[in-house]
């Protein structure tokens, strides 16, 4: 079968080659060694091992050209990709999933960034739902933001849970791609609700709440309690433009 990354995701191209340009020379003949060990034996175990190698062999180095990526998480995310790529279409899934498994959780948190670009098609949506339960403050970031695997993959419900979490870790929503996409009745609810409970237990409502509720969409009763919070000055002041703006 054929190793090229393109078969799987262009964009994973255009990162291999900013990569490849920024390894020095002891770092490529390592990563050369890598992709040929995975090529003769294009298993879980293999890419687990290789994996792991990579922060003895690989600086730990932003990536020009790959935002977000710096040198040890761009060449796990590719070697996910090359040993996908060697493995017929039905069996990627669970062999993300065993990945997963064996991973520490730096390593857990680069498959899920590069989940969308391993699986553009959604077949891992049971392992990204799992993925979702983790108490781990890395993994679920690399889960819910910068990456537009959830709002094109995750059913409603679970987008929600996922966007609430967030906020209950002190993430910023602001980075859930595909947020504005998905509110609506149902989420404003959810979020009042989230409001009330960090009210109600003395603590300050997440900066970034008011990015989950569409405010052309409360209800009469549901403005008029946020009206009534702003003016007991229980709520930020970056809530003035939302509710008195019309």
């Amino acid at each position: 079968m054929n190793m090229d990354v393109t078969a799987l995701q262009p964009r994973l191209a255009e990162r291999s080659r900013a990569l490849d340009q920024l390894l020095d020379e002891s770092e490529k003949r390592w990563w050369q060694q890598a992709l040929e060990r995975l090529r003769q034996s294009p298993d879980a175990n293999t890419a687990a091992v290789l994996s792991s190698q990579c922060k003895r062999h690989l600086r730990d180095q932003p990536v020009p050209g790959a935002a977000g990526w710096n040198a040890i998480e761009l060449a796990r995310a590719l070697l996910l990709a090359h040993v996908l790529g060697l493995q017929h279409e039905v069996a990627r899934p669970a062999l993300l999933e065993q990945l997963f498994q064996f991973g520490d959780d730096q390593e857990k948190a680069t498959l899920l960034k590069a989940l969308d670009d391993l699986d553009s098609e959604g077949r891992c949506l049971e392992l990204a739902l799992l993925a979702g339960r983790t108490s781990n403050p890395q993994v679920f970031a690399a889960l819910a933001l910068d990456t537009p695997y959830a709002s094109r993959h995750y059913p409603e419900r679970a987008f929600h849970q996922l966007v609430l979490k967030a906020l209950g870790m002190g993430l910023d929503a602001a980075r859930v791609i595909g947020l504005a996409q998905r509110q609506g009745q149902p989420l404003n609810q959810l979020a009042l609700d989230l409001m009330d409970e960090q009210l109600a237990a003395g603590r300050p409502v997440s900066p970034s709440l008011p990015r989950l509720i569409a405010f052309g969409l409360l209800s009469p009763p549901q403005r008029e309690h946020l009206a009534g919070l702003f003016q007991q000055q229980r709520l930020p002041t970056e809530w003035r433009e939302h509710l008195f703006s019309n």
